[in-house]
């Protein structure tokens, strides 16, 4: 596929990945769009670039309601065939550690990245932050003073 250049595009329902699932609010419907170009830069390096765009449904942790989050991914990969290469790669390109008979899983390669691309704690930007101003009582700040059971000592 470096040699050759190709490139490879298309649309795959969010259901088709398998690790993903876990991390989507539901799938149902949604679908993300890929673009792969394989080629060599001018150091002769070999590489596959790979943009993926999708809608993922998530569920927001500040009020527990389904949001999309936009996914917009452009990375370069660098198809190395053995650990030792990743040394050689410039700052550019992520490391791809290929198979012994040179066999790319598409798919996998852009599950991949949008598993990276979901937040930890997934929050919707348009919900409204949980801020509260909660006053603490006297007696609270007593007790955690260190120095509050000398207070008695101190008067006498």
């Amino acid at each position: 596929m470096v040699a050759a250049r190709r490139s490879f595009s298309g649309r795959v329902p969010l259901s088709a990945f398998a690790r993903l699932q876990g991390l989507l609010f539901d799938a149902q419907g949604e679908m993300a769009e890929f673009h792969l170009q394989f080629d060599t830069d001018p150091l002769r390096i070999p590489y596959v670039e790979l943009r993926v765009s999708a809608e993922l449904p998530l569920e927001c942790q500040r009020n527990l309601k389904r949001f999309e989050l936009p996914v917009r991914i452009v990375q370069r990969l660098g198809l190395i065939r053995d650990e030792a290469d990743e040394a050689g790669l410039t700052a550019e390109y992520e490391a791809l550690l290929v198979a012994e008979d040179g066999q790319l899983r598409l798919l996998d390669l852009i599950e991949d990245e949008l598993v990276l691309a979901v937040p930890a704690v997934p929050v919707n930007p348009d919900s409204e932050p949980v801020e509260r101003d909660w006053p603490v009582q006297e007696q609270e700040l007593a007790k955690a003073s260190p120095f509050a059971a000398l207070a008695p000592l101190k008067k006498n």
